[in-house]
């Protein structure tokens, strides 16, 4: 179940209304399309966004706040429905 997400305000998240809930690598299993994933980074060069090279949706983080972690962007998973889950919303200050 996921009762709380993250909502970041760099300007990658922001811009494309990314919603990411973080998982440890244990709780992270990419199931299909390795293939066709890319990687932009920007800034310090640590935080590594993933995206689907075919469609261009970001799929998911590996964060610069914690990169051990995966942060997955709620809106891209096809078994979630954020309107009758309402997880809490916690902003974080990725911008700073």
């Amino acid at each position: 179940m996921i009762d709380k997400v993250t909502c970041c305000n760099c300007s990658i998240c922001s811009k494309k209304g990314i919603l990411n809930d973080r998982v440890s690598p244990d709780r992270f299993r990419l199931v299909a399309g390795g293939e066709f994933l890319g990687t932009y980074q920007f800034g310090t060069m640590v935080a590594k966004h993933h995206f689907c090279r075919v469609c261009g949706i970001h799929t998911f983080t590996r964060p610069r706040a914690a990169p051990e972690l995966y942060t997955v962007n709620l809106r891209c998973l096809d078994d979630f429905d954020l309107e009758n889950a309402k997880p809490e919303i916690v902003e974080f200050d990725g911008r700073n």
